[in-house]
């Protein structure tokens, strides 16, 4: 359906000017921390053009939302599953707080273990070995292959 103008409750219009704004803050920093040369990046050159990047295609979805209509904003929250967000959203803020004092494995097995179960619900038969299989994959890679040393927390697991 064709647009007649601009449509100041089109959700695609503001989630296209909200991620230019967040492109032109990452690229101003990127800018700040220096560029350097091709040959020799600075600090910033990644964050720079990756600022660049973003602020192209939010252009382009604020353009398109210009020029077709796209959902209103009401319309993105029907039928949202708050309370499964809810859990979510407190999953992490536990996560994050237990990161460092359990640790990464002994934290990330039950977030994996909540998120299996709770969000979109999965078998236990492989949620279990799912919330231990990807932790202890992901911990050896980064442990053992990459040599990035993880927060053992307080009972030195990992």
């Amino acid at each position: 359906m064709k647009s007649s103008g601009l449509r100041i409750n089109n959700a695609e219009l503001w989630g296209g000017a909200i991620w230019f704004a967040i492109s032109l803050f990452v690229l101003e920093q990127g800018r700040r921390l220096g560029l350097g040369t091709v040959n020799a990046p600075g600090m910033g050159f990644m964050m720079f053009w990756l600022g660049i990047v973003m602020a192209a295609l939010s252009l382009g979805i604020a353009v398109q939302a210009i020029k077709h209509e796209g959902p209103s904003v009401r319309a993105l929250w029907t039928d949202t599953r708050w309370v499964k967000t809810l859990i979510v959203v407190v999953t992490f803020g536990l996560y994050g707080y237990a990161f460092i004092s359990l640790g990464f494995l002994l934290s990330t097995i039950p977030l994996m273990l909540v998120l299996l179960r709770a969000i979109d619900p999965v078998r236990w038969s492989i949620a279990i070995p799912l919330a231990f299989g990807a932790p202890i994959l992901v911990w050896w890679v980064l442990e053992r292959l990459l040599q990035i040393q993880l927060p053992t927390g307080i009972f030195e697991i990992g």
